[in-house]
């Protein structure tokens, strides 16, 4: 049985709308899971170590088949053929992909915490997912359209 997921995509190296563009037909490749929808395209600038250029971000909904796990494992092999490497936290990136959702699970392991702990933080997070997902809830916080209040402090930007 398919299951609906969030994913958000997030890069600020090289040509990072491209990235986002190559990471979401790699993620349509992906076995039993069809897209069903994709955020604009926004601009945001860091969080955490600023030093870094602005990101693009998107969220995009798919369906699949894939477990939660199984999921995560073929984002982080994506994330590994755009060139991803890991210096340190909140680094830039070429590619950042993040399981936000799944089904309405809330998973809290060592491999994988989902709902993404930090998404009701972030502008770049919750406004394209608001856009694809108007009415979504986020299990153990709420309506995301509630969390929002929090995040209008944070300069965010459509650009596609």
């Amino acid at each position: 049985m398919s299951v609906q997921a969030f994913i958000a995509l997030g890069a600020n190296l090289g040509q990072p709308a491209k990235q986002l563009r190559r990471a979401i037909a790699l993620i349509c490749l992906l076995p039993n899971t069809r897209l069903v929808s994709c955020s604009s395209f926004y601009s945001s600038a860091p969080v955490g170590y600023t030093d870094q250029p602005d990101f693009i971000n998107a969220v995009v909904e798919i369906t699949t088949k894939l477990s939660p796990h199984g999921l995560l494992e073929a984002l982080l092999a994506i994330e590994s053929a755009l060139g991803r490497e890991r210096h340190f936290s909140n680094g830039p990136r070429t590619i950042d992909l993040d399981l936000i959702l799944y089904s309405n699970l809330a998973i809290n392991n060592e491999a994988l915490t989902v709902p993404h702990p930090r998404m009701s933080e972030r502008a770049f997070v919750l406004v394209p997912l608001l856009e694809i997902a108007p009415n979504i809830i986020i299990p153990g916080q709420g309506r995301a359209e509630e969390l929002l209040p929090r995040v209008t402090d944070q300069q965010l930007h459509r650009i596609a």
